[in-house]
């Protein structure tokens, strides 16, 4: 990676120039932006990036609500407007077929790791500027952006949240519950009206967990004894028994037992979202999936409804955020320092954010 300077971008049919003020630097983003290997493959050369804020500079002679001025959130999850078969992931992955390689390596191939970006007009999406960033007393929420970029971490977990249905009435297990993204589905399986267990093998991060919501939150530390996690996990749940269980594990949690425990304390009928990475795959119970009617549902990253979902659950306030919803850090870097940002990213796991701001 290097750090050069480019000509300034027009905005043309379709699309809208950006700049950028805060884009998301994620744990593996290192690996990804630095290791041909990764599993992540990206047509190189290529300006990366990721989920980001920004302030419209110029649209063009199609747009139809965005204006110059306006904040708007960039949804990285790109779509092929004659296929949705051709996917790619702003900066950060070109997807796993031909189409997706076409999409990635041509008008949408720089990201928004830069001062300025030019990205696909239905990806930016408008931010109400005035309710978020306004004063409470005049109505606002009274956010800062730092309190903005906790939408980085909320955005994908959203769309297994959202697939699933979780609502009110429901108790959840998330699990992971201690790294950025499963912390922050704590936050929205909240939000959303659940119940919820999260669970996880750091003490210190689910006991900091502990105090979001104590009337509707619970933690379980995993030990790896199935018997006594499943136990645990039944205590927990209570009479009301778990409804849905959201999971992103990483890819070495092949053997985690905790797969296991929680579908041993399922309801009838409950229903699962797999949005993590495990290699080579996971052995479930046919037999428990069968009998009891489970429903699985794997999803890769949200949907432009879904992110307008989460955006307008912010906007109402329904989902707070920042330091008095009790998030995470946010760490900050400037663009010349993306080498110390990315090495922030791989080394500091925990529940908060990596931001570069240019």
């Amino acid at each position: 990676m290097t750090l050069e300077m480019r000509p300034r971008l027009t905005a043309g049919p379709g699309s809208v120039v950006v700049r950028i003020l805060a884009v998301s630097v994620r744990a593996n983003a290192p690996r990804v932006w630095q290791d041909p290997a990764s599993g992540h493959p990206l047509p190189t050369p290529c300006v990366p990036g990721f989920a980001s804020l920004g302030r419209v500079a110029e649209v063009g002679p199609d747009a139809t609500v965005l204006e110059s001025g306006q904040l708007v959130f960039f949804d990285p999850h790109i779509v092929g407007r004659d296929s949705t078969d051709a996917v790619y992931i702003s900066g950060f992955m070109e997807g796993f077929n031909a189409e997706s390689r076409r999409l990635s390596r041509c008008e949408w191939r720089d990201s928004t790791l830069a001062e300025f970006a030019r990205l696909p007009l239905e990806n930016c999406h408008p931010l109400n500027e005035q309710r978020l960033l306004g004063d409470i007393k005049d109505g606002g929420l009274g956010y800062s952006l730092d309190d903005l970029t906790h939408l980085f971490s909320m955005l994908i977990p959203f769309g297994g949240l959202a697939d699933i249905d979780v609502k009110a009435g429901d108790t959840a297990v998330i699990a992971p519950a201690t790294g950025r993204y499963g912390s922050a589905a704590v936050h929205v399986a909240l939000a959303m009206g659940a119940r919820v267990i999260a669970i996880g093998r750091n003490a210190t991060v689910l006991k900091q967990l502990n105090d979001i919501d104590p009337g509707r939150l619970s933690t379980v530390q995993m030990t790896g004894d199935v018997i006594r996690d499943t136990e645990v996990l039944r205590a927990t749940a209570g009479g009301q028994g778990v409804s849905a269980f959201w999971d992103m594990s990483p890819p070495g949690a092949a053997t985690s037992t905790h797969f296991t425990s929680v579908l041993n304390v399922l309801n009838r009928g409950a229903r699962i979202s797999l949005m993590g990475s495990v290699s080579p795959g996971v052995s479930f119970d046919y037999m428990q999936i069968m009998v009891r009617a489970l429903a699985i549902k794997g999803t890769w990253m949200s949907t432009k409804e879904q992110t307008r979902r989460l955006l307008g659950m912010v906007e109402t306030g329904v989902l707070p955020l920042g330091a008095r919803a009790k998030m995470g850090a946010i760490k900050k870097f400037n663009l010349q320092d993306w080498g110390e940002a990315l090495a922030t990213a791989a080394a500091e796991i925990e529940p908060g954010e990596v931001v570069v701001m240019p």
